[in-house]
């Protein structure tokens, strides 16, 4: 019953995966996709992706931390597959679900499902190419145009030997609009004999225990949701044990974002620290009322110092209320 975090490109980001897994509940995480071309690509952009592959591939609080690849190449994914693992990842996962058009041009990510053939190849290159004792996995969407593709994409991943699937509930059409198809999702679990993974349109408890229950899938991936609400598995593993977690309050929420951007400013200008964070907190006005009060200040501020003031002051403001 593990709680996986899900990457997201430009928002999941090694900063974030620190601050949430050290919050608790998570099992696994990802990276955001490294693209592969043409050319190989030097260490340094793996360590840009995933600097806990100097320690061991995991979080400082010790969650593992799989590198995930996209690309279309066989050859070329295998040798950055070999790569990932030279460098110490613990597991090696294909991203065939990413819907960005710039991406799907470049025949990259989810477009891929329209040829599950082309799937089989990428993943059995990088299986032959890795470690035994690295699990290589996948993550796809239902389908491209629609959702027929589903139970034909996810055979040719189990044909091709990865080790488990993920799937979006839903097709790169349908995008991130609710509803997630869970159901669909249960077509390719009864299709396949490999561990398939659920994820999509998790924002609560209760929306963990409808996925597993419709999906059939024992694992759970999460993203949009533990953006969210950052306690979201800290809740749910304490659901699974029968008793009712303590949520993070507003003030510990500010702490958390707090800290993320003292990470991000040993590495970006003001400005884009200050893009992130209110990014973050776009997302936590969906799980926190406090989110939305302060937005509307929060969202004019164009640098660190002042936002982290308005955020301190929302949360001892609320914390008095």
């Amino acid at each position: 019953m593990r709680i996986i975090l899900a990457p997201m490109e430009g928002l999941v980001d090694a900063p974030i995966r620190e601050i949430l897994t050290a919050v608790g509940g998570i099992d696994r995480s990802v990276t955001e996709f490294i693209r592969v071309t043409h050319g190989m690509l030097p260490p340094r952009i793996f360590y840009k992706y995933a600097p806990e592959l100097h320690n061991g591939s995991l979080t400082r609080v010790g969650v593992p931390v799989a590198v995930q690849l996209l690309g279309s190449d066989p050859e070329m994914m295998a040798r950055h597959g070999v790569r990932a693992a030279e460098l110490g990842a613990s597991q090696v996962d294909i991203n065939f679900g990413c819907p960005a058009k710039t991406v799907n041009r470049h025949k990259g990510g989810c477009v891929l499902m329209r040829e599950p053939e082309q799937m089989q190849r990428i993943t059995e290159a990088v299986c032959q190419a890795v470690p035994s004792a690295v699990p290589v996995t996948a993550k796809m969407r239902l389908g491209y145009d629609d959702r027929s593709m589903a139970v034909a994409c996810g055979q040719a991943l189990e044909a091709a030997g990865a080790d488990e699937i993920v799937i979006h509930a839903r097709s790169k059409v349908d995008g991130y609009k609710p509803p997630a198809y869970w159901e669909e999702i249960a077509r390719v679990r009864n299709a396949v004999r490999t561990q398939v993974i659920a994820n999509g349109e998790v924002w609560t408890v209760e929306d963990y225990w409808r996925c597993r229950e419709v999906s059939g899938c024992d694992d759970v991936m999460i993203g949009r949701g533990l953006v969210t609400r950052p306690d979201l598995a800290r809740l749910i593993k304490a659901s699974q044990a029968g008793e009712e977690g303590e949520p993070l309050s507003w003030a510990g929420v500010v702490e958390q974002v707090v800290a993320y951007g003292a990470e991000l400013e040993q590495r970006l200008e003001d400005r884009y620290v200050t893009g992130r964070l209110k990014q973050w907190l776009n997302y936590l006005r969906r799980g926190y009322p406090e989110a939305e009060a302060v937005w509307s200040k929060a969202r004019k501020i164009r640098e660190a110092a002042p936002l982290y003031q308005c955020l301190n002051d929302s949360a001892r403001y609320f914390q008095a209320a």
